[in-house]
Formats: structure tokens, C-alpha cells, sequence
């Protein structure tokens, strides 16, 4: 099952050198700075915006000539659960890859908090997110899954949306399943829109990615848990793998209990779930 956080590692501070036994004793004298002199500007290291932070003898990101969405293939090709933290510009997404986490995603609440510092409750537009993932995706070599929200529209408009996460950079695609204006997934009184309607969005995102030639993965996420009830939602999750979803998500399951009947729906499908249980 893969499972995503929005939870950001880090690494303990290094301790501070001390040549004194005696605790407490131990005093860093502050580098002479004055005394320094820049480097020649033709031996200063050059970092690479596709730069890797993964472990010696291990590829965190996508190999040469690999895809996004082939790295996030093999990456859910791998048995167990994988965390991917959420980010919402190009500095969280490089914190996120330096410590050592395979892949990531975009947080539609947090951009929209990021760059109009407003709820997410369907402001951001189509155009603001192909930026905001644009930067994101440049930044970093590890694969990105972004958040299109409910596809910004009907069938028409999910496949525009597709191809231009496409053009993006985007390893992956989140498409849910909620009515217009849409809510962030942690706010109750969400509404989603008729099973036909749904199961054609993912259709629609299917006939985007193959006309594009990509492998771009799926993500069919449902918000019927809350809005309607569980067996509605594992209803539309089996519906969504038959018309073609990479990945099933559903989002506000309940407990641990609800976690176990969904993984086994569709067994063959990998699974994304969020959930602090």
C-alpha cells in the first residue's frame, strides 16, 4: 500500500565539536570572517536544480533518461508503504528529496495558503497550479504527484488538465471527485458528483494520457467517505480501477479497520491513503 504524509523530516543538528572534557566547558569560536576571501567564481561548486540526495549506492530519483513517471512506477512497483511528504514550492520540494524520501507531492492547501494565504475552498485556478507544479518539479529529481484538485471543470476540462500536468513535469495526478467549488479534505460538508459523472473523469484523464504518450500514474481519489458513506466509497474505488486509475484514494477513512477493507479492493492497484490514525 503507499501511503502519503505531509510530514517533513529532519535530521538532528550536528553537535558542535569540543576539545574540553568538562561539560559544559565547550566553547565554538566564530570562523574569521573578515579574514576570508570568496573563491574565484571558476572553481565554486555548481549546484544542479536536478541535484540527488540520495544515500551512496541508491537512486532516490529518476535515473538518466528516466521518465517521472517511470520513477514513480518503480517506486510503487516496490513492496510496502511509501511515505511521500507534501510540498508546495521548489524549497520544500528540495527538502523533502534531501531527506531521502522517494517521491512527493503538491498540497493544494498549501499552496493555496502559500501563495494567496487563503483556505483551500476552490480558489486556486488551473494555470496558478501548472506554476506552482512547474517550479516544483524543476527543482527536484525525486518524483512529484500533483494535486488537480477535481480537474477544474468536466471531462473537456480534465483532459486539459491532464496534458498540461503533463508538460508540467508531474509523475503523477490527483483527481477527486467533488462537485464545484470544491473544500480541502480535512473540512466536513463536502459534496461529490454522481458515480457517472466521476467515472468519466478518469476515463476522460485516461484518453488525455494516451493521447499524450505518457505514462503519467492516475490517481483516482473519492470524498464520498464523508460526504455519503463507506460502501459508496469502495464502490467508486472498484469503479475507478476498472476505468483505468493507476492509484485508488480515498480520502477521511474512519479507522484502521476502514484502512484494511479498502486495501482489498482492487488487490492488484496500489493504494494512497491520508490519515493520522
Amino acid at each position: 500500500m503507499a501511503c502519503y504524509a505531509a510530514l517533513l523530516h529532519q535530521p538532528p543538528a550536528s553537535p558542535s565539536p569540543c576539545t574540553s572534557g568538562r561539560v559544559g566547558s565547550c566553547r565554538v569560536r566564530p570562523p574569521p570572517l573578515l579574514q576570508r576571501r570568496a573563491p574565484p567564481l571558476s572553481v565554486r561548486a555548481r549546484i544542479s536544480p536536478r541535484c540527488s540526495y540520495a544515500a551512496a549506492g541508491e537512486s532516490a530519483g529518476a535515473g538518466a533518461g528516466e521518465q517521472p513517471a517511470a520513477a514513480l512506477r518503480r517506486v510503487l512497483g516496490t513492496p510496502g508503504a511509501h511515505q511521500a511528504p507534501a510540498c508546495y514550492d521548489a524549497l520544500s520540494a528540495r527538502l523533502v528529496e534531501r531527506a531521502g524520501f522517494r517521491a512527493c507531492f503538491t498540497s493544494g492547501f498549501s499552496i493555496s495558503a502559500a501563495r494567496l494565504g487563503l483556505p483551500d475552498v476552490g480558489l486556486m485556478s488551473y494555470g496558478e497550479m501548472i506554476d506552482q507544479g512547474r517550479l516544483i518539479t524543476e527543482a527536484v529529481s525525486i518524483p512529484v504527484i500533483g494535486d488537480a484538485d477535481n480537474g477544474y471543470g468536466n471531462c473537456m476540462n480534465v483532459k486539459r488538465t491532464v496534458k498540461g500536468f503533463i508538460k508540467a513535469g508531474f509523475a503523477g495526478i490527483i483527481l477527486e471527485d467533488q462537485v464545484s467549488p470544491k473544500a480541502c479534505g480535512h473540512t466536513q460538508g463536502r459534496k461529490v458528483v454522481s458515480r457517472e459523472e466521476a467515472i468519466m473523469h478518469i476515463k476522460a484523464a485516461v484518453d488525455a494520457r494516451k493521447e499524450s504518450g505518457s505514462d503519467i500514474v492516475i490517481v483516482a481519489r473519492t470524498d464520498s467517505r464523508q460526504a455519503l458513506s463507506l460502501d459508496e466509497a469502495l464502490w467508486r474505488a472498484r469503479a475507478f480501477a476498472d476505468a483505468g486509475a493507476d492509484v485508488l484514494f480515498i480520502d477521511a477513512l474512519a479507522s484502521r479497520e476502514e484502512m484494511m477493507v479498502f486495501c482489498a479492493v482492487s488487490p492488484g492497484v496500489p493504494k494512497m491513503v491520508r490519515s493520522t490514525l
